[in-house]
């Protein structure tokens, strides 16, 4: 059974008619932006409220914007985006109209204070996050302790540095939950993570605390980094593509998130350089030890 009926293949007087052939809509591989507009729509993992994805110019960096536009007079000149063909820039475009950043106006976080017009956004969006949390539909990440657990801490680096493709990135979270993107025949997101029982895994590895653009290392520093150099040259894109093996080998299954890497700057990242590999528990300090537990 055909939606459509098929078109006659010849005219009425008999001679041969050319049909041109119906393609399905796709991305294009060499375009800035990789989704299509309606698959760039998600939930701030902080609050629960919805923001939108975009390519920032042509550095390739993901950033969350407000899902809705607002009037340029009313948002901080340093504030104003704008989205050209799925692009965001942080500048305005000569019209009345702007976009926000998310992060300006996110109730979770800890901003300066916003003009009387963010303020009342923000404080909406509060609201709309206890609604989402009374209601089930959200649970905020819990918070971290403000003195010390008295059980022996993992050294599990909540954004690690990942070295593939000969390039350091900063991931959005751990490696062992980094998720795919890939969407699914309900036009869900996978739940699948990257890291399965059935592909090779990669390393950690003390290196120096540089990235690998030719930049000098820090100071008589090191740092941690998930290297998968070693593991096939499919498998490195598979990570830079973030799809698990199941969505992998299907290359025509849309994309329904931005991919989290980010390109590691020692400079700027510098609060996610970790010292020592995540391989042990930290053992708890001895009483009267000042240099914590002794070895036997």
């Amino acid at each position: 059974m055909r939606s459509t009926p098929p078109p006659p293949a010849r005219r009425w007087d008999g001679s041969l008619v050319s049909h041109r052939v119906r393609r399905s809509l796709h991305v294009s591989p060499d375009g800035i932006s990789r989704l299509l507009r309606c698959g760039q729509s998600d939930r701030c993992r902080e609050c629960g409220n919805r923001i939108e994805w975009y390519h920032r110019g042509t550095q390739r960096q993901p950033v969350r914007l407000h899902p809705h536009e607002l009037l340029a007079a009313r948002v901080p000149a340093s504030c104003r985006w704008h989205v050209s063909s799925g692009v965001a820039y942080p500048a305005e475009d000569g019209s009345s109209w702007c976009r926000l950043p998310h992060a300006v106006v996110c109730p979770a976080r800890d901003v300066p204070p916003a003009p009387p017009e963010l303020t009342g956004l923000r404080r909406s969006l509060a609201v709309n996050t206890r609604r989402l949390i009374d209601t089930g539909a959200f649970t905020p990440p819990p918070a971290s302790p403000d003195g010390p657990t008295p059980q022996p801490a993992v050294c599990r680096p909540a954004r690690p540095v990942v070295q593939l493709l000969y390039i350091r990135y900063l991931a959005a979270r751990p490696v062992d939950q980094i998720q795919c993107i890939a969407q699914t025949r309900r036009r869900h997101r996978c739940t699948s993570t990257l890291l399965s029982s059935g592909a090779p895994a990669g390393t950690w590895t003390l290196v120096p605390a540089t990235a690998t653009s030719g930049q000098l290392a820090l100071p008589s520093a090191v740092m941690a980094v998930y290297d998968l150099s070693g593991i096939p040259y499919a498998e490195q894109l598979r990570w830079r593509a973030q799809r698990c093996l199941q969505h992998a080998a299907i290359p025509t299954a849309a994309d329904l998130a931005v991919a989290d890497w980010e390109p590691f700057d020692p400079l700027r990242h510098h609060e996610h350089i970790h010292n020592r590999l995540p391989a042990r528990p930290r053992r708890p300090s001895l009483p009267g030890s000042a240099h914590g537990a002794a070895r036997p």
